[in-house]
């Protein structure tokens, strides 16, 4: 777990700017697909090249079978899944980072005894670096979810094409050097199919989580917007009644809004 120790910490910086969703999907990263690969993987394909045997004495023939048959370790496969899921994700982050540190600096200066009074104020954080999703930052959370939503499927589907949900224990192979098509066996093919149907599931539940996060994001800023257009119909006709306007409360009412 130590190779992830920096890709944790970076991610775990994303919590605190993003909605309930967000942080579910986070924790399904953590425990079901970083902790699992680096527990529990390592164990299950360790021995994968050493236990594909063919029956053929053929030098080269048992090296160009599992290269047909594996063109690229599961191992690895999911390694970079994660990575280039990560990704849209921290490059928001980055934009996140750069956003609070502008509106710091702007505090600073509207601070300082001879700083100017009338400059715009900071809009998309707090003092403590809390951060409203609206905006440009709702933009960039938007796009890093599509980017996220594609890179999932694009791996989902090529998992498929590459192996197959499903590990048989013998596979024929007739690929030079091989004399003849021989008959090729890999070791415990039900322990990796089942490994690979849990990889396989959690990944549809962190796509599936992607796409209900936009859908929220999106349906809370039209009924953002719709509150602010009420808003200020009330203001402008009714001043008397904004007391007894209310509108609904969520934990991230204040994070988009």
């Amino acid at each position: 777990m130590g190779d992830w120790g920096f890709l944790s910490t970076l991610l775990e910086k994303v919590q605190s700017h993003s909605t309930v969703i967000g942080k579910i999907w986070m924790s399904v990263l953590f425990l079901f697909r970083i902790m699992v690969l680096g527990a529990g993987a390592e164990s299950v394909w360790g021995d994968e090249q050493s236990g594909f045997i063919c029956n053929t004495q053929q030098p080269g023939c048992e090296n160009v079978c599992y290269d047909r048959t594996f063109p690229i370790s599961h191992i690895r496969f999911w390694v970079l899944q994660i990575i280039f899921v990560s990704t849209p994700t921290l490059v928001y982050l980055g934009h996140a980072m750069h956003v609070i540190h502008k509106e710091n600096k702007l505090r600073e200066q509207l601070a300082s005894p001879g700083g100017p009074k009338k400059m715009k104020q900071p809009k998309y954080s707090d003092e403590k670096g809390h951060l409203k999703i609206k905006g440009n930052l709702l933009g960039s959370y938007l796009t890093q979810l599509v980017f996220k939503i594609f890179i999932e499927a694009g791996f989902i589907v090529g998992q498929y094409y590459l192996y197959g949900f499903v590990m048989v224990p013998m596979f024929p192979c007739s690929r030079k050097p091989c004399p003849f098509t021989v008959e090729c066996y890999m070791s415990r093919p039900t322990e990796k199919t089942i490994f690979i149907i849990f990889m396989l599931v959690v990944a549809c539940v962190s796509l599936v989580l992607n796409v209900l996060e936009m859908f929220y994001l999106i349906c809370t800023r039209v009924r953002c917007g719709s509150k602010h257009r009420a808003h200020r119909i009330t203001s402008a006709e009714n001043p008397a009644s904004l007391s007894s306007l209310r509108w609904y409360t969520t934990a991230d009412s204040g994070l988009l809004c």
